[in-house]
């Protein structure tokens, strides 16, 4: 079996780097589970790190959460479903939303539970996923303020998630003025304005930052250290947190080019023609226990640095490993390095193993 293995000196090292600079600038945050998948060896790794606070996107994982570690609070974050209410309040301590209708329904199930549910309202500031429009912030908060059992944590905004708008400063700006607006309509205070993610975390290393976004949701760059703006590590952090681990199953010299019809592959690709120069090539290919019910191969990168990924079927990936120095044999591990989808993917399957080292 193929498996994933998490590096836990590396995953605190990561935390630690992040708690400083949020301590620092007096920011609030918390971990974004939901790459886990609810895995309990995962969790409790992170509960391990002292976190106060941990977020996700399914209830399930909450309610995992909240067994193993009563205290943290809970922070779900999607818009909830008519039918999780009843969970979502029971096991989250704080969710995001966007409809009047319902955080009405949360309101009831609060007032079931004899709880205080808490709310973030989320506003659509671009990336056109989630969130209510700036134009009807001021009469939505108005409709939710004197709700019972509810009460209104903050305001947020998620960039980046859909159609790749950047948390740019003057983003950020617009968010921490609709704060200042509902203060003053309603002579409230509002404690987060939740402008920040992993995306964030540069704006806010070059105190580009707002001073009123004082809470960050973090999952990507604590698992993977990386600046979604550059694309590279930030400096202190490490990107392997995470690495794949997967056994060779043969290896045999084999053509480059594919005999006969082509048709339709099992993804549902089709291979295009190749020059007629290559038909006498070969390439010494190995083939691994691993395949597309796994994982996705543009997600992956081999370790080896002379290894080329060739494509992959529903259980198997295929690799070139002509140029490498190692001397491979049926059996050895392969090691991959995976980007954040990629250990989406493999964490989502019950077909790789999960280790601690």
């Amino acid at each position: 079996m193929a498996f994933i293995k998490l590096y836990r000196d590396k995953l605190q090292d990561n935390y630690r780097f992040l708690d400083q600079i949020f301590t620092a600038r007096n920011i609030d945050w918390g971990i974004v589970s939901k790459l886990l998948c609810g895995n309990e060896i995962y969790l409790k790794e992170i509960i391990a790190l002292g976190t106060k606070e941990i977020h996700d996107s399914r209830v399930s994982n909450l309610k995992k959460i909240k067994a193993l570690a009563p205290d943290i609070q809970t922070v779900y974050i999607k818009p909830p479903a008519k039918r999780s209410i009843d969970e979502i309040v029971e096991f989250a301590d704080v969710s995001f939303n966007t409809e009047i209708y319902t955080i009405k329904l949360l309101s009831e199930a609060a007032q079931k539970q004899n709880k205080v549910h808490k709310i973030i309202i989320m506003i659509e500031m671009g990336d056109l996923r989630e969130g209510v429009m700036g134009d009807d912030l001021i009469q939505f908060y108005g409709e939710v303020l004197n709700l019972p059992n509810i009460e209104v944590r903050g305001i947020g905004t998620n960039l980046n998630c859909l159609n790749g708008v950047m948390p740019t400063q003057d983003k950020l700006i617009q968010l921490s003025l609709y704060k200042q607006l509902i203060e003053a309509k309603f002579g409230v205070t509002i404690p987060w304005v939740s402008g920040g993610t992993s995306v964030a975390i540069p704006l806010m290393l070059r105190n580009a930052r707002p001073m009123a976004v004082n809470h960050f949701r973090v999952g990507e760059a604590l698992f993977f250290g990386k600046d979604i703006f550059t694309g590279l590590t930030i400096e202190g952090m490490h990107d392997s947190v995470f690495k794949l681990f997967a056994e060779i199953i043969e290896i045999t010299e084999k053509p480059d080019v594919p005999v006969g019809e082509l048709g339709e592959n099992v993804a549902g690709n089709v291979n295009v023609a190749m020059d007629d120069a290559d038909l006498n090539n070969s390439s010494l290919r190995a083939i691994l226990d691993i395949g597309l019910l796994d994982m996705q191969p543009q997600y992956l990168e081999a370790v080896d640095p002379n290894i080329t990924i060739f494509d992959a079927s529903s259980d198997m990936l295929v690799i070139d490993i002509t140029n490498s120095d190692t001397k491979y044999n049926v059996g050895d591990l392969v090691t991959f390095k995976i980007k954040y989808m990629g250990a989406l993917y493999l964490l989502n399957s019950d077909y790789i193993g999960k280790q601690v080292e």
